[in-house]
């Protein structure tokens, strides 16, 4: 890898028209770089590429996607191209092999080949499957318990050999629970299945559904109820600048918890977006479902340490406050 001949502010964002995407290609342009969002706009959309240049294009087509670095030379890549349904995983494994795994190894092949400055991945805490302790820790042992999680897991081990063999700097990030909206309400959550917890609440609260499903109460906790570590999407995306920043300078390859280090219970979530919405939430308690561990909370030591990370947004009352003001306003 030579990093000859890149345009040093350019950046390919693979699936940035999506949820953690989009809000990372807001951030990219506001510290001035140029984002090239390349999204097949199967999940992600269109109306959320707030910034750069929307380029329509499949990691499973090799010749678009070498065509479009060879032409823009962009100096790194972040990679959020991937389906995220954890049942879904079980249900349907070789579709997240082919889609989280195997284009991925695709898009390495034409980052090496374009000798890329820079790669940024994302990854999740579902590598670490069940954890033995709390706060989950980056050395903590890996046993992803479903094949999303596997997937992401696979990733990581092939980033490992590719900077080893071919000098690739990466920097993987293992996001725990991703929440809230761009603070101005332009950009923000909008999966079809929704399965995330705090998106759920509030289209109870606006009564697009009956109730809120709440899986098991009987969990080792103060309340009985899951306890989870929530991160503001806005703070997710300047850990993903710090690290593309980080690399870019010649840092080291590093693999890092995304999370604030504490969490909050289901319940405690429910209470919440109660008080922000000023609504009535029904909840239905349901059984627990096979696989959920009692606590996910991360570890944040090292992301403050390598890459300075200082959240700005560590308040459950805020993170559902921007997430309450994009599904009232909802653009697409």
């Amino acid at each position: 890898m030579t990093g000859k001949g890149q345009t040093a502010n350019k950046v390919l964002v693979a699936g940035g028209a999506g949820y953690i995407g989009s809000h990372v290609v807001k951030a990219l342009a506001k510290r001035g770089f140029e984002p090239l969002v390349y999204d097949d706009l199967s999940s992600g959309h269109r109306e959320a590429v707030l910034e750069g240049t929307l380029i329509e294009g499949s990691l499973a087509d090799r010749k678009r996607l070498r065509a479009l670095l060879e032409a823009e030379r962009p100096a790194a890549i972040m990679h959020f191209a991937a389906f995220i349904v954890v049942p879904e995983s079980v249900s349907d494994p070789l579709k997240y092999y082919r889609n989280n795994l195997a284009e991925t190894v695709t898009l390495l092949e034409e980052a090496v080949r374009a000798g890329v400055r820079a790669f940024i991945f994302s990854s999740s805490a579902a590598v670490y499957g069940i954890p033995e302790k709390v706060p989950i820790p980056e050395d903590h042992p890996v046993a992803p318990i479903n094949p999303y999680g596997a997937s992401k897991l696979f990733v990581e081990q092939i980033l490992a050999d590719c900077h080893r063999a071919y000098g690739l700097p990466y920097v993987s990030l293992r996001y725990f629970n991703a929440a809230g909206a761009d603070p101005e309400g332009r950009i923000g959550e909008a999966h079809e299945p929704e399965t995330h917890l705090i998106p759920l609440l509030l289209q109870t609260a606006l009564g697009k559904r009956k109730s809120f499903y709440l899986y098991g109460t009987d969990y080792p906790t103060p309340d009985g109820t899951c306890i989870r570590d929530f991160i503001h999407v806005d703070d997710l995306a300047e850990v993903h600048l710090s690290a593309l920043e980080h690399l870019l300078s010649g840092g080291e390859s590093l693999v890092l918890n995304c999370g604030y280090g504490h969490g909050h219970s289901v319940r405690e979530v429910v209470e919440c977006a109660r008080r922000v919405t000023g609504r009535p939430i029904p909840v239905e308690e349901k059984e627990r479902r096979p696989g959920d561990p009692p606590v996910l909370v991360a570890a944040c030591d090292r992301a403050r340490e390598a890459l300075g990370f200082s959240p700005r947004h560590d308040d459950l009352e805020f993170i559902i406050r921007t997430a309450w003001n994009w599904e009232t306003n909802r653009r697409y």
